[in-house]
């Protein structure tokens, strides 16, 4: 039985429309995430959406400048805005219906930080860039949001706190990476990569597996 059908069905156009797909609901997921803290915080309706909007496509945003894919999809698509719009008036008018579900909003957190660092690094490499570079503009497309969230909301960026969030992106770009290097078709690495970043968020989640933590600084002696 020949693979030639299922390698030109990878390869194909239908690949690249996954992958906006992908883009689109990783992109409504952040923007969700942004509106929450948004509120939390208390801000008002213009404040909420702009985190909204900055949450869901400052990481993107950053990787095609850096790749060169200027200007940003971000901007050159309208549906981009539309889409973190959305996702954040959606939070805005019944945050109390989803506030109560934490468990299932960091479900959906893990899986919008996975489709975006797998999306992003497929993207790098797609412009050219080397593998070992894709998989960190991947992370970076993945936690950039989330750090931008962080800091216009006054808290130190989540991903520098232990949790297994960058290092769970940088996963997932590694693993997009590395199929690239072995020339496997890039749906299967995405699959993959995608699912390795779920697992570690959950297992952040549910079994507090967290990255070290430096031992020196605040009160302690040096």
């Amino acid at each position: 039985m020949t693979t030639q059908p299922l390698v030109a069905l990878l390869q194909s156009p239908l690949l690249h429309t996954l992958t906006d797909v992908l883009d689109w609901i990783g992109t409504l997921v952040f923007a969700a995430s942004g509106a929450l803290v948004g509120v939390q915080k208390r801000f008002d309706l213009f404040g909420v959406l702009f985190l909204a909007f900055v949450v869901a496509v400052v990481g993107g945003m950053a990787r095609d400048v850096l790749i060169g894919a200027v200007p940003p999809v971000a901007i050159t698509h309208l549906h981009y805005f539309l889409i973190a719009i959305a996702g954040g008036l959606i939070i805005f008018w019944w945050y109390p219906r989803i506030a109560v579900l934490q468990r299932p909003i960091l479900l959906f957190d893990a899986v919008g930080l996975s489709l975006f660092a797998v999306t992003g690094t497929q993207k790098a490499i797609d412009y050219g860039i080397n593998p070992v570079m894709a998989a960190i503009l991947g992370m970076i497309t993945g936690i950039g949001g989330g750090m931008t969230r962080d800091v216009l909301a006054g808290d130190v960026p989540f991903v520098l706190r232990g949790d297994l969030y960058a290092l769970a992106a940088l996963a997932a770009g590694a693993t997009v990476a590395l199929g690239h290097v072995l020339a496997i078709p890039p749906l299967l690495p995405m699959l993959l990569g995608g699912a390795i970043c779920v697992f570690l968020r959950l297992m952040a989640i549910y079994r507090g597996w967290r990255a070290p933590i430096a031992q020196w600084g605040g009160n302690k002696p040096i």
